[in-house]
């Protein structure tokens, strides 16, 4: 065990699980400026944590006296058919961010990774991202179409499709504009709403590699495949014929379950390593071609703006990058003492080979615990000890991959990409521990 480990074991207050309303937001001008204030300005539940905050004389009465729970009897077996999480957990929730989009049907939910453990993704959870909202298909109904340059082309229904050869993998998600408001400067609060176009799952499906094989697709002509969605936008993404040979899996199920609608059941592409965009939705349809297709979602979005103003297209892998989940943006610390400092770390490339953190900044780095399984172009969870003394500090988490990469300042991305861009920001976040406690999120070059 830590030495660390034999000290006060500090209390964190929760990161604010979404937005107050009008009347919550005038509740909180009047509340007093203590640590109930504070924590109902930050839209956290308290009462539980008052409760801990008092140490009775005689005991705490929640040890010495039997709850009515532990005297009762409780609910049946299967008294859900599907089972949900704890009533106490429902401020727990994907959330989208007001004003992002005109219309929510085109717009994101956001993954609460600042409340997530491990590294796999409640299904609940995952994030979202629409062009044109999502729908619940009749999986009867649907069909994927494998055509161009093959020699057969065919279609398939659900059950032709799930009595393949499957495969099950754990791999990440992310929106290639994730982190994207904050190219130019510090634009959002908390976690969730600056890294949490992010999840990572593991899905089920036959691999794309065994269709195009079983369509004999032209080996000498073949050079891309299209991939299209049946939603209302009608997403369509290239892929290289390597990568498409390699390790795509046209999937109908995510963590153990068929795919939840907002997911794109009852098919979706899963595009190791790749931006989300390329993760076709509702999929109905793969075509072989000999040239990439530029697409509208290709030649005008997801796209790069150079600081010369020229347009970088087709950068699709989501190189390394890390986050600390807690302590991080919104939460407070209330006492001097031991944190376990935990986060995420993930690479388009391969797999996580080393995480570093720093408590100053960036002046000085220690190298991090990872936590198993440690998989190629998955999540990777790592812990380290931290004692915090109650000066103000700068938490700071820098990932390395398997192929060398090393996870850049902000200033060095800014010196490559400018400022203008919307997608690809791997910068090392940066989040400030006031000795008040409070956590807030800056900018460090």
């Amino acid at each position: 065990m830590s030495e660390e480990l034999k000290k006060i074991i500090g209390r964190i207050v929760k990161a604010p699980e979404g937005f107050l309303d009008d009347a919550a937001l005038e509740q909180a001008r009047k509340a007093r400026r203590n640590f109930m204030g504070k924590a109902l300005a930050m839209g956290a539940g308290v009462a539980g944590s008052a409760a801990a905050l008092a140490a009775p004389e005689q005991g705490d009465p929640a040890i010495l006296t039997l709850p009515t729970h532990s005297k009762t009897l409780g609910q049946p077996v299967a008294a859900l058919g599907y089972g949900m999480p704890s009533q106490w957990e429902k401020n727990l929730q994907r959330r989208e961010s007001p004003g992002l989009t005109r219309v929510s049907q085109a717009s994101v939910s956001f993954t609460p990774l600042q409340g997530l453990f491990g590294i796999i993704t409640p299904s609940g959870l995952h994030f979202e991202r629409h062009h044109q909202g999502w729908h619940d298909i009749d999986p009867s109904q649907h069909r994927l179409m494998i055509n161009g340059l093959v020699r057969e082309q065919r279609v398939f229904t659900m059950d032709d499709l799930m009595r393949l050869p499957s495969v099950s993998r754990i791999h990440f998600i992310e929106c290639g504009a994730n982190t994207g408001a904050e190219w130019g400067n510090v634009a959002l609060p908390t976690v969730q709403y600056t890294h949490g176009m992010l999840s990572c799952s593991e899905f089920t499906g036959v691999l794309l590699s065994t269709l195009l094989e079983m369509c004999g697709y032209d080996k000498k002509q073949g050079k891309y495949v299209l991939a299209e969605g049946a939603d209302g936008s009608s997403m369509t993404r290239t892929i290289s014929i390597e990568r498409a040979m390699d390790d795509v899996i046209v999937a109908w199920a995510m963590n153990g379950e068929m795919l939840r609608p907002e997911n794109g059941y009852p098919l979706r592409l899963v595009v190791p390593g790749v931006q989300g965009v390329s993760w076709v939705k509702y999929l109905r349809r793969i075509e072989v071609g000999d040239q990439r297709y530029d697409t509208k979602d290709e030649t005008i979005h997801y796209i790069d703006m150079m600081p010369d103003g020229m347009h970088r297209q087709y950068t699709s892998v989501q190189e390394c990058k890390s986050v600390i989940t807690s302590p991080s943006g919104g939460q407070i610390l209330l006492d001097k003492g031991y944190y376990n400092v935990t986060g995420l770390a993930w690479s388009g490339r391969g797999k996580i080979k080393r995480v570093d953190v720093s408590m100053d900044g960036g002046r000085n780095w220690r190298t991090a615990r990872l936590e198993t399984p440690i998989l190629s172009k998955a999540l990777t969870r790592f812990n380290i000890d931290w004692v915090w003394d109650g000066s103000p500090a700068i938490l700071q988490s820098r990932a390395i991959d398997e192929t060398g990469y090393v996870q850049p300042k902000i200033s060095q991305l800014r010196a490559v990409r400018g400022t203008k861009s919307i997608y690809h920001n791997n910068a090392i976040q940066s989040w400030q521990v006031h000795a008040n406690g409070e956590v807030s999120n800056v900018q460090v070059s």
